[in-house]
């Protein structure tokens, strides 16, 4: 859409429907008359039906006219699990912005914890998978275990979730997740793992190098698994 015709579709209820009651009616005339002298000074002149034009310039005819029937383009389905989960996982901070900027008099939500973004991203695949196990124990590794954040068995898939707290923790999140990787390759169901890192105040310096540390193929005699970073 090009920039008059946008104008003309934000004036166009104004300037064409005139107030009901007639005790507006010569305050509206006024802002009218206002709104074509200021289209006048940038060479512009208002027409009906949203139409603004260069002065000199006339429409066709003064008929609305029909307009094309346009397609906003969709993203195209999911033809697999990982292709939904890149749209999610990709998607989770325009996912966050209603919920933290919420309509007056709602209660805000706030993402300030690791729990706080696996909840969120529990309720976006909850409707599509139906087999989603949080907090699934992982085998012992140098003594300890942990547990997964999701665990998707049909899809033998694991996604671990980070938020970056401080500048301290932005430098010690890649060995956290090294760590982290080492517990899940041993697990029989984790083939893959998902790292999701939410960094809300780009606090992480190097989020390539990071990446480039994570990502691919981890292969050792206790098991292999499949490693896929996302820096929010």
């Amino acid at each position: 859409m090009d920039s008059l015709t946008l104008l003309g579709n934000l004036l166009e209820e104004f300037m064409d429907l005139p107030p009901k009651d007639p005790e507006y009616l010569p305050d509206w005339r006024t802002k009218r008359a206002r709104v074509d002298a200021v289209l006048e000074e940038n060479g512009l002149r208002y027409f009906r039906f949203g139409r603004v034009l260069p002065q000199g310039n006339t429409p066709e005819d003064r008929e609305r006219p029909l307009r094309a029937t346009t397609v906003a383009p969709q993203p195209a389905k999911p033809s697999n699990v990982e292709e939904l989960l890149e749209v999610v996982v990709r998607g989770l901070r325009r996912a966050m912005h209603p919920l933290t900027h919420r309509r007056k008099g709602s209660q805000p939500l706030y993402f300030g914890s690791e729990y706080d973004v696996q909840d969120l991203l529990h309720a976006l695949l909850r409707p599509w998978i139906s087999d989603i196990r949080p907090e699934e124990f992982t085998p012992s590794y140098a003594g300890s275990s942990t547990r997964m954040d999701f665990l998707l068995p049909a899809h033998q898939l694991v996604i671990e979730t980070k938020i970056v707290r401080d500048r301290a923790h932005a430098k010690r999140v890649g060995d956290e997740l090294i760590i982290d990787i080492e517990h899940y390759r041993k697990h029989p169901e984790c083939n893959k793992l998902w790292c999701v890192v939410y960094d809300p105040d780009g606090l992480i310096t190097n989020s390539p190098g990071l990446k480039a540390d994570l990502d691919g193929k981890r292969k050792t005699a206790g098991g292999d698994v499949n490693v896929k970073t996302f820096i929010l």
